[in-house]
């Protein structure tokens, strides 16, 4: 469950810290003091957009930390599966936004906004003011249905999303082999001419390299001649100067003195290997000259070979290996249109086992939803009891769409009649926005009894309803905030009642500077907000006895809920 959250710098808030605590945790506040700004915090933390006009003005960045505390195995599990070990037993997600930009990291270690999206999506799930119309979405609707019957309907959905992709497969493989014979026939020529351009070449793998060392050595022959015979005269005994008639002269110097001196004796055989040495270079050197030639007729056929080799390179590949390489891709294209009929054929009959494969899958998955959604519609038709519904019928209806997708061929329609009689409709002809928020919240109930997210944060659920419905949405509030943690942030004193936490969300002036500032309330202070939430402006003693008694009366209903829930296990 969610423990801490720590704000800074963000719009009127200048800092807040809050301790959240387990069940239901209520928040409430004047109208503009700031309650959506502590949401929207929350919302950043899953990913929403920044702005530089986020950060509170005059401050350098925005912060924004929350420290779960992880009890259910499965959302562990599902963590680990994204590489995040708790520490403790917690997990801290944090977000620093500075002028457009963000740093998000969790548990210390910088991540993406996605990583830390995906983390925060298996620890706390957000319904806002307005989520509740997506519910008139029919891709909301399956969505709903896929999460409730999960267990049975994700194997199945993977199955269906590997066969789509075949199927895709197959068809794009069939769209690009379709062409009418004048085309193949182009194609057919067009594919001959590059394999034989290249066949023609007799291409040798390496013999690239071999020329364009020969090829330099060719065109600077003069230069290395006059090299060559130049080191060949300094190296050797044919001039004064020459390194051999040198060492041999300082050869003949030092052994008249050698017997003179045994030191001398090492210098000596030093120098006469010297001239060993130089000696052999000499050699050397002159038969390299010897052997050198500079014939036109090869350096033409050498550099006629290079400038074909580099004309396929510049249309083939970079190198002999790439332009083989494609000469065996081309034959193969070649090969496969001159079986064209054929091969077409195949096509066509995989992509029509690919169909049948595709069409099965989707059949055993729309199966299941159907037998999931019998189920669902049995728990809606009670939540909605719960919430004041009296007289309500609720079933999910199925369309086949017109063609395949990766999430099968269905499309649904949520129907429901709230009056005794009345026919099923759509949810869009007959609910209003109350009554869409409800059904919404009938949904969550269900949905958080099967999976593995401890928080849910409920914005202005209470939105369109009053009186004896907004009680049964207060006791519908705290029935989930006994399995989960629940943040609501409501402006009705019946579900402000439940409350196992209340918090108050406040603007007021700091200097110059407005601020918003959030703590809990206890005793007295609780029962003034209550009678506030209940009587406006100015608190009597009889609003205040009132909240009293309200609060009282809240928390026996709770008492017996327990008491109930206890029996029925």
């Amino acid at each position: 469950m969610l423990v801490h959250l720590h704000v800074k710098n963000l719009a009127l808030i200048e800092e807040a810290e809050v301790e959240f605590g387990p069940g239901l945790n209520i928040l409430t506040g004047e109208t503009g003091a700031g309650k959506s700004i502590l949401l929207g915090s929350m919302q950043l933390i899953l990913g929403s957009r920044i702005s530089s006009g986020m950060i509170r003005e005059n401050a350098p960045y925005a912060l924004v930390e929350l420290l779960f505390q992880i009890e259910n195995p499965k959302a562990e599990e599902a963590l680990r599966a994204l590489d995040i070990s708790p520490e403790d037993g917690q997990v801290l997600l944090s977000r620093k936004i500075m002028g457009g930009r963000s740093i998000s990291k969790i548990n210390g270690e910088t991540c993406t906004v996605g990583q830390m999206k995906a983390a925060a999506g298996c620890l706390l799930d957000i319904h806002g003011q307005h989520e509740h119309q997506s519910l008139l979405y029919p891709e909301k609707q399956l969505e709903i249905l896929d999460a409730y019957g999960k267990e049975g309907i994700l194997p199945l959905k993977e199955k269906v999303q590997k066969a789509y992709q075949e199927y895709r497969n197959c068809l794009r493989s069939l769209k690009e082999m379709d062409m009418d014979e004048e085309q193949r026939n182009r194609e057919m020529a067009f594919l001959e001419f590059e394999i034989q351009e290249i066949e023609n070449a007799h291409l040798i793998p390496g013999e690239d390299g071999e020329l364009e060392k020969q090829y330099r050595k060719l065109s600077n022959g003069k230069k290395i001649a006059e090299a060559v015979s130049e080191v060949h005269g300094m190296t050797g005994y044919d001039r004064q100067d020459g390194a051999g008639e040198m060492i041999g002269a300082a050869l003949r110097e030092l052994s008249r003195v050698t017997e003179y001196d045994s030191e001398l004796e090492g210098l000596e055989t030093s120098l006469q290997e010297i001239d060993a040495l130089v000696n052999d270079f000499n050699r050397e050197i002159s038969s390299y000259m010897d052997g050198l030639t500079f014939d036109d007729e090869t350096f033409y056929e050498t550099e006629k070979r290079l400038d074909l080799i580099n004309g396929l390179k510049s249309k083939y590949g970079q190198d002999l290996n790439e332009i083989l390489s494609y000469q065996k891709a081309q034959q193969s294209k070649l090969e496969k249109l001159t079986r064209y009929e054929e091969l077409f054929r195949q096509a066509q009959k995989q992509l029509g086992e690919a169909e049948k494969k595709l069409e099965k899958a989707s059949g055993e998955l729309s199966e299941a939803r159907k037998e999931y959604s019998k189920q669902l519609s049995v728990k809606v038709i009670e939540g909605l009891r719960d919430l004041n519904f009296l007289d309500v019928n609720f079933s999910i209806c199925f369309e086949r769409k017109a063609s395949y997708t990766e999430n099968g061929f269905d499309t649904t329609e949520y129907m429901i009649s709230t009056n005794p009689g009345e026919a099923l409709k759509p949810l869009g002809q007959i609910v209003s926005g109350g009554e869409l928020s409800r059904i919404m919240l009938a949904l969550k109930a269900i949905l958080a009894d099967r999976d593995q997210i401890e928080t849910l944060i409920f914005d202005e659920i209470d939105t369109g309803i009053s009186g004896r419905t907004a009680q049964k949405v207060s006791e519908k509030m705290a029935v989930i905030g006994r399995h989960h943690q629940v943040l609501c942030i409501t402006h009705l004193p019946q579900i402000a009642a439940m409350a196992d936490t209340h918090f108050e969300i406040e603007k007021h002036l700091k200097g110059t500077e407005t601020i918003t500032e959030i703590h809990p309330l206890q005793g007295e202070d609780c029962l003034r907000e209550l009678a506030r939430l209940l009587g406006g402006a100015e608190i009597t003693a009889a609003v205040l006895e009132n909240a009293r008694e309200m609060k009282q009366l809240a928390g026996r209903q709770k008492e017996a809920m327990l008491a109930s829930a206890a029996v029925q296990k």
